[in-house]
């Protein structure tokens, strides 16, 4: 039986197409198996926005065997950190999560260019994310 990994993260955007897709693909090729890697929409679409899959194949990240899903309660209560992507108060905060809201520009209906910049964008913010993870500082804060 597999353990569970140290740490759990859930990245939602609306459509769970770009921004959250993107992020989550960066986090499982940086953190490998050290971190669970949830990504999920409060609206997903039909399929990952094909210029996000691109952008992502040129910096050799493949996220072409994801696909948008929903979000839902249970991903939100087994996750340590929730990250919502710029989607307001379509995306709910979690009590007793760490919650981070990143404000990304939506790639949808961007050109190449474009979503290359939110793609750096959030690999900055995932290279931080996966620093203060490995130095302990993404711990759900004690309840007790």
């Amino acid at each position: 039986m597999r353990s569970r990994p140290v740490r759990s993260v859930l990245f939602v955007c609306v459509h769970n197409a770009g921004r959250s897709q993107m992020a989550a693909g960066f986090l499982r090729e940086l953190a490998g198996d050290a971190v669970e890697v949830r990504s999920a929409g409060s609206v997903p679409a039909d399929q990952i926005n094909p210029v996000a899959v691109q952008a992502m194949a040129e910096v050799g990240v493949d996220i072409t065997d994801q696909r948008p899903k929903i979000l839902t309660m249970e991903d939100a209560e087994a996750s340590d950190v929730v990250i919502t992507m710029g989607c307001g108060d379509v995306c709910p905060a979690f009590p007793g999560r760490r919650h981070e809201d990143w404000e990304l520009a939506d790639p949808a209906g961007q050109g190449l260019d474009a979503v290359r910049a939110i793609r750096d964008e959030i690999r900055v913010r995932v290279e931080r994310l996966v620093s203060e993870l490995a130095g302990g500082r993404a711990s759900t804060p004690p309840s007790r």
